[in-house]
């Protein structure tokens, strides 16, 4: 008996036409461009009324990643066991009392102490979201869904800036946050709007310590063939992009010898990068036949370019390189959220998406903390090395374990 052949992905026209999806891809639009104005004018405020120092300003980012690090599993598993609408919805309505803080904060430790709240709600959400996806959308609707999230958080990141320096030379940084507050009122609002249908749920699953339930989650993570594969791949790919980020401005002055114009175009093409790669993901996803290995793909890519700007020190160089890194983080990144969305069982999604979250926030954070020494004791092509042959060796790894074609999602035990 014939095998039915798999349908077609869906186009971002076509999931956007889900009048439940549409609803929270616009909620999601909002809320970030809130975000993003909300960072840009701390990080000039700090820079500009505070006179903070460099590593006071980083430190902004490290205190928003704690949470998403060591709280996220554990939410994880009270996503897995609430209502993932009522923990957007709720999440959501605290983070606009907590952005209010902002417009008070004045020492850069009262802004520390706002994100790190922040955060940690947002590590309720996130996985709560990523849940939701693939309970509104059906399976071949999960690639383009996930390229229409990335594809905005790209937009919003290159507009975001201006538009937030904008602001708040004419109404002061004040204003950023009212209508970043503003907007996770919209969000929680119009996520409330939503019908998502129920999903199954472990029997006595809500009577079980909390500390079995991870322990289960983190066993589903590791005995898995793939979806284990899968979160090594994007922590590995974080941390090697993470320490390339980190040490970018650096390379741009002392190895191209070259002034902050080239600075900001090299971000640029990243973000063009990202956008690329975003609208060829489904595309590619029609003509290979194990999407799986749309992850090894963009690894090597990335690797690839991380390894020529290395290796060519040139401008031009380093705009294809940078734009080669955009087009294959978003492969990675899209190809393993939906990996792990169709593949991992609904009443586990929240545990395992949370985990993820956790590894790259941590993969993130130790690039942050420690890709300067480094690069100051070996030099910055030698880490620039040595992240792409992390990458290379990754994917070697990958290409390996993902031959088998993989099998439908089925329950655990709780």
């Amino acid at each position: 008996m014939a095998v039915p052949a798999a349908p077609s992905p869906l186009t971002m026209r076509q999931v956007l036409a889900i009048p439940a999806y549409r609803k929270l891809w616009l909620a999601t639009l909002v809320s970030i461009f809130g975000d993003f104005l909300a960072l840009y004018a701390v990080f000039s405020e700090m820079t500009f009324r505070m006179h903070a120092s460099a590593r006071a300003i980083t430190l902004v980012t490290v205190f928003f990643l704690l949470p998403l690090a060591f709280v996220g599993p554990v939410a994880g598993v009270f996503v897995d066991r609430w209502d993932p609408r009522r923990t957007m919805v709720t999440s959501d309505l605290a983070r606009a009392l907590l952005a209010l803080g902002l417009v008070f904060a004045r020492a850069p430790w009262h802004i520390y102490a706002v994100f790190l709240a922040l955060s940690t709600f947002s590590s309720f959400f996130t996985p709560a979201r990523s849940v939701t996806i693939p309970q509104i959308l059906p399976l071949h609707g999960l690639m383009s869904a996930n390229a229409v999230i990335q594809q905005t958080v790209q937009i919003l990141q290159m507009a975001s800036p201006v538009l937030a320096g904008a602001l708040a030379g004419f109404a002061g940084p004040a204003s950023c946050y009212y209508l970043d507050s503003a907007s996770f009122v919209f969000s929680g609002l119009m996520i409330a709007t939503i019908v998502v249908p129920p999903r199954p749920v472990h029997p006595n699953c809500k009577m079980k310590p909390v500390l079995r339930d991870l322990l289960s989650g983190t066993r589903f993570i590791v005995g898995h063939p793939v979806i284990g594969f899968v979160i090594l791949s994007i922590a590995t790919g974080t941390f090697a992009i993470s320490a390339f980020g980190s040490l970018i401005a650096v390379y741009v002055r002392d190895v191209l010898h070259a002034n902050s114009v080239l600075f900001g175009a090299l971000g640029s093409a990243i973000g063009f990068g990202m956008l690329a790669g975003g609208l060829a993901v489904t595309p590619l996803a029609r003509r290979i036949e194990q999407k799986a290995y749309l992850i090894t793909v963009g690894i090597l890519l990335c690797g690839a370019s991380i390894a020529t700007i290395a290796w060519i020190a040139n401008p031009v160089v380093a705009l294809a390189g940078c734009a080669g890194i955009g087009v294959g983080a978003a492969l990675l990144t899209i190809a393993a959220s939906t990996l792990m969305q169709g593949q991992v069982p609904a009443e586990m999604r929240g545990r395992v998406s949370s985990s993820a979250m956790s590894l790259i926030s941590i993969s993130q954070g130790i690039a942050l903390l420690f890709a300067g020494d480094l690069a100051s004791r070996w030099g910055i092509a030698q880490v620039f090395y040595g992240s792409a042959g992390l990458l290379l060796i990754i994917a070697i790894a990958g290409t390996l374990r993902l031959r088998k074609p993989l099998e439908a999602p089925k329950a655990q035990a709780a």
